[in-house]
């Protein structure tokens, strides 16, 4: 870190989904990776998080994001991490409606609620990076059906009978080893014609109480393959998201972003 005062950093959760948001307006840190690490870690001063946000300038919007996860790798982007950096922004005189800079291209934000907090992303285009129809993977003698679903960021979406029967935490890695750089495990209940039970697994991460962009994968392909229907409510462990979702158009995800607390950073 330069030597201006130590910054703070703010502890904030999408669902339960943990980040660190700090805010690098100007610049003062060097190796965000190895700083995620450090801040992610159970045992540091926040408590762990599942990623680092840092939140930086960015010509026409009111800042960039940037993804680091748990373990210093970076992502394209994280559907419950906008929103808990599009309340931190709205605290800051952004407005309720504004634009955030990710690697993944603009993302649309709007603040919809403040008691209890809420905000809707647009998240932008979906696609089936290698087709609409399911793929096959076989692991460990179970072939598993899964869709392969982009939001800037790759997912994986196979539908089971129940959730909370899958091994994720052996499925998960075995799931990401099979792609080149690896993607986020889904496995998704169909519950009725608009209801979705999820479970996540996060390249870099591992599971999570919720994923956004997994969330809205999940949604959209029970939407293209099982008649599902837009808005999907997705119970998700951490609580409940809201997927709206139609071929050829952009997906928004409505979801809560909570403030734990704030406090010094440490150089």
């Amino acid at each position: 870190m330069n030597s201006t005062a130590a910054r703070t950093a703010r502890k904030m959760h999408g669902a339960e989904n943990a980040f660190v948001v700090i805010d690098e307006r100007p610049p003062a840190f060097a190796d965000y990776p190895e700083l995620a690490k450090r801040v992610c870690a159970p045992g540091s001063a926040f408590g762990g998080a599942d990623g680092l946000l840092v939140v930086s300038d960015a010509p026409g919007a009111a800042a960039e994001m940037r993804v680091f996860n748990a373990d210093g790798s970076i992502a394209e982007m994280c559907g419950n991490g906008v929103r808990c950096v599009a309340r931190y922004l709205y605290e800051h005189g952004a407005g309720e409606t504004f634009t955030i800079a990710t690697l993944a291209g603009p993302i649309g934000a709007e603040i919809v609620a403040t008691e209890p907090f809420a905000v809707r992303v647009d998240i932008g285009p979906v696609s089936f990076p290698n087709g609409e129809d399911p793929k096959t993977l076989a692991i460990d003698g179970t072939t598993w059906t899964y869709y392969d679903v982009s939001l800037g960021n790759p997912h994986a979406v196979t539908f089971v009978d129940d959730v909370d029967a899958i091994d994720l935490e052996t499925l998960g890695p075995a799931f990401g080893r099979a792609f080149e750089h690896g993607t986020n495990l889904h496995v998704a209940e169909i519950v009725d014609r608009s209801t979705l039970r999820v479970r996540h697994f996060e390249r870099g991460v591992g599971i999570t109480q919720a994923c956004g962009t997994g969330a809205v994968a999940s949604a959209a392909a029970a939407i293209l393959a099982h008649g599902v229907i837009s808005p999907v409510t997705l119970h998700v462990p951490g609580g409940t998201l809201i997927a709206q979702w139609a071929p050829g158009t952009n997906a928004r995800l409505t979801g809560p972003a909570q403030t734990l607390f704030e406090r010094p950073l440490a150089p």
